[in-house]
């Protein structure tokens, strides 16, 4: 994995930005997090009701994360979401996760598909990656949407695999090769 200068990523988008994390950025982050509808589409690691404490807590992880490339998605200068890339180890060593969640103020403007378009050209670029993958819950049609508009294809899906808010859904796997 190359490592990225500083730790401090700056990708320019026509609408948004995607830099590292700031410690001015957890009163955005909690106010926008904290909503169920996206935690309904992320692991429970992600937590509901999302606190301010929440918030301080998971940029000092991203920051200092050094598996992964967690980078805050801004618009206005304002971190309205987040996106990742976790890389993997062993076999999986040339390939990485993307995740990702926008504040639902921002939804329907094309900024995570660009977002997501970004970072994988970023992560192409400066890693030695040949696949970006992510597992998008079953009832997510609107990620899915994102990662295709985005050049991924669906690769697999996992039946029931996925036991959130007491309720079974599949599990689709998007993967774009370099």
């Amino acid at each position: 994995m190359k490592s990225d200068t500083l730790r401090e990523i700056l990708i320019q988008g026509a609408a948004f930005r995607l830099r590292s994390w700031h410690q001015d950025d957890p009163t955005s982050l909690a106010e926008l997090a904290n909503n169920k509808k996206i935690w309904m589409n992320l692991r429970d690691l992600f937590p509901h009701p999302y606190t301010l404490q929440d918030a301080e807590e998971w940029i000092q992880i991203a920051t200092s994360d050094e598996a992964a490339l967690h980078l805050a998605i801004e618009v206005a200068g304002e971190a309205v979401g987040a996106i990742s890339l976790v890389f993997n180890q062993d076999v999986y060593c040339n390939s990485a996760e993307i995740g990702y969640w926008l504040g639902e103020p921002f939804w329907g403007r094309g900024i995570m598909t660009a977002a997501v378009q970004a970072l994988t050209e970023h992560s192409f670029r400066n890693h030695d990656l040949c696949r970006i993958y992510a597992p998008v819950f079953g009832w997510n049609k609107a990620s899915m949407r994102v990662l295709e508009k985005a050049g991924f294809s669906q690769e697999a899906r996992h039946e029931k695999a996925v036991y959130k808010n007491k309720t079974y859904t599949d599990e689709v796997i998007f993967a774009i090769i370099r």
